[in-house]
């Protein structure tokens, strides 16, 4: 394997492992016409996938050769022969591959091994996959193109169970499904007649079915996929900042990953370096400590420990209790390393996402393990600016700003934001467990924050200010300053202030101000651009003063 490649196999924290790694990697479906539909279960209608017309289950086991409940009683081993007819195997697809006008498939959900293994045959090292990606393990990848040669020995080595499963697959035109036990499931849009008959001429007994129980299902459809898009660059980049680095766990087939120590000044690099569609889980920095690592491992329990050497290459493998002596002795002479949990729900990353396609495009069908953070880009992605919601205020804070949980996410309202009137304290307006509705003012994907405003919803009273220009008023003094006095204009706790000038009080009155007398004014100006009321006692007084 190449250099930050996990070592060991780890599925049980893959949110796709449950779903995708049965289809592969699970208990042998039996040797029967019929077993692996009943193993698996009717298959699902889903979108991102299409179905051929025409399905046909292909085996070396002869429906004769099948007792009154249905049960295989001929020879035929369950293990591939690695010989003629492994070949009629291929053979037969190459010719289903020709009717239907394929010349290409793409790899479609690739995983690697697994714990446990139920095949016949021994491991096999690179799991079958050696000199077929010049690129190295990481071309077996989620929409890889290959021409139907390389696509016959990857066919070849699931038929071995040699480690490696996936789906090959032609847009809804063709597609090739590899069951256990020697079960072949190839579907076209077209009946391939000719390879029908070539197919028996092999000895090998196709039979049209319904649809192949190897037909891909959505793990979550109800998780809105995350993409690796700019605003998740954005946000990984602000990320490398706040904790001046971050590791990246890319993960391009299910239970195989690199580990990229991130910083502000490779990130692009690691960027381009990544394989298609890969999962992405961003994690903190590893421990320098590297001692308290070892201390914290668990007293059982599958562990994956990623460590990085002084050389930089950064390596991981999983291991239970029983290899944790081993391991740890491994780490002498680490830089940092880390103990993440493989059981899904713990030791979550800060995010994920999965790359999408050049153009933009998410087509990778699976879905990364959500985090809270997730939930909150999902909940943002849904928010729009002048969109209206409501929530229960939370906190209101010293400095003035007030929390509120929309949905389980916190939003927050700016001073200046809570009301078009003055006040003196955000209390004034709002108290905790009050619920408010609140238009938004902006979403920052980056930084996770949404802006409210309780203002925006409140008629504008300063254009009705603005009419009583040259009204005569008694109103209350507020506060007295060096160049004026400040007057309340309206009748009310949270009416208008203006600013009476020194030089608007007149002579006579300046000594007897105080706040809380009552003080003839005239309203001389209204800014409306500024918010701000000019007053005059002056003027109110008339011209004989």
């Amino acid at each position: 394997m190449s250099p930050g490649l996990s070592e060991s196999v780890h599925s049980t924290r893959r949110a796709t492992g449950a779903q995708q790694g049965d289809l592969g990697h699970s208990p042998k479906i039996l040797a029967s016409d019929s077993a692996a539909e009943s193993t698996l279960g009717p298959p699902s209608d889903h979108p991102g996938s299409s179905v051929p017309s025409f399905v046909y289950r292909i085996t070396k086991y002869d429906p004769a050769h099948r007792d009154e409940r249905g049960h295989y009683t001929g020879a035929e081993d369950t293990a591939s022969d690695h010989g003629p007819v492994e070949d009629a195997y291929l053979a037969a697809i190459a010719a289903f591959a020709k009717d239907a006008g394929t010349d290409q498939v793409e790899i479609r959900e690739p995983q690697i091994g697994n714990f446990a293994r139920f095949g016949l045959e021994p491991p096999v090292d690179g799991y079958g996959l050696a000199d077929l990606f010049p690129a190295g393990p990481a071309g077996f990848h989620d929409g890889a193109p290959v021409p139907i040669a390389v696509g016959l020995e990857l066919v070849r080595s699931m038929l071995r169970d040699n480690g490696a499963w996936c789906r090959l697959e032609a847009g809804d035109a063709f597609a090739v499904h590899v069951g256990w036990d020697q079960y072949l499931y190839i579907g076209s849009n077209l009946p391939c007649e000719t390879a029908l008959a070539r197919t028996r001429a092999l000895g090998l007994f196709p039979e049209r079915i319904d649809a192949s129980p190897y037909d891909f299902a959505p793990d979550d459809a109800a998780h809105v996929q995350r993409p690796a898009d700019a605003d998740f660059w954005a946000r990984l980049y602000w990320t490398v900042i706040a904790h001046r680095a971050v590791f990246l766990e890319e993960v391009f087939a299910v239970n195989v990953s690199r580990w990229h120590r991130l910083t502000r000044d490779n990130i692009e690099s690691v960027r381009s370096r990544l394989a298609p569609r890969s999962q992405l889980a961003v994690r903190p920095n590893l421990l320098t400590d590297v001692d308290t690592v070892v201390a914290a491992l668990p007293d059982e329990g599958l562990v994956e420990i990623v460590w990085e050497d002084g050389d930089g290459q950064i390596t991981s493998t999983v291991v239970d209790e029983t290899q944790f002596a081993a391991v740890t002795s491994r780490l002498a002479g680490a830089r940092a390393a880390g103990a993440v949990s493989v059981y899904a729900g713990e030791d979550l990353p800060l995010f994920t996402a999965v790359l999408p396609d050049s153009d933009g495009v998410l087509r990778a069908r699976w879905h990364t393990e959500p985090t809270p953070a997730d939930r909150d880009w999902a909940f943002l992605k849904t928010l729009r600016r002048g969109q209206l919601v409501t929530g229960t205020v939370t906190t209101i804070a010293d400095f003035g700003v007030t929390f509120v949980d929309i949905g389980g996410f916190t939003a927050m309202i700016n001073l200046p934001e809570l009301s078009r009137r003055p006040f003196d304290h955000p209390s004034d307006i709002v108290s905790v467990g009050q619920q408010v509705t609140a238009e938004v003012l902006g979403v920052d994907m980056v930084r996770e924050r949404v802006q409210l405003s309780l203002r925006a919803l409140q008629e504008d009273p300063w254009p009705q200010m603005a009419q009583r220009i040259g009204e005569v008023v008694n109103g209350t003094v507020t506060k007295i300053v060096p160049f004026g006095v400040f007057v309340r204009v309206e009748d009310r706790a949270d009416g208008f202030v203006g600013l009476v000038h020194t030089s608007e009080l007149g002579a006579s009155s300046g000594d007897v101000v105080e706040v809380g007398n009552a003080l003839a004014v005239k309203i001389i100006d209204v800014d409306l651009a500024h918010g701000r009321i000019v007053l005059s006692h002056v003027q109110a007084l008339g011209p004989a003063v």
